[in-house]
């Protein structure tokens, strides 16, 4: 099933961000290898694409997990969340409709 990733930084969140990116980035390119991610991406903290100082708010993840509580696991094991970038992240079944 498709699960929900939503997750929110904490303030000045971006030098955190960006030391963690590799192994962050690297968790998202296995699960696209292993054919599971539909989307993932995060929230530029201003209306643009690269947001420069601003920073993030957070980020979206939307991936297939066998359970609720695998993608809850795998969720808090992000480096992201390690590394003191989120606050916290919500998982929630997700039902794609479009495209």
């Amino acid at each position: 099933m498709l699960y929900a990733i939503i997750s929110e930084d904490v303030k000045n969140s971006l030098e955190r961000r960006l030391a963690a990116r590799p192994d962050h980035l690297a968790r998202l390119e296995k699960l696209r290898d292993e054919g599971r991610l539909v989307l993932a991406g995060p929230h530029p903290a201003v209306d643009a694409e690269n947001p420069g100082d601003a920073g993030f708010s957070g980020s979206l993840v939307v991936a297939e997990f066998d359970s609720l509580e695998t993608a809850q696991a795998w969720a808090d094991a992000d480096p992201y969340m390690i590394a003191g970038v989120y606050a916290k992240a919500t998982v929630k079944p997700f039902k794609k409709v479009l495209p």
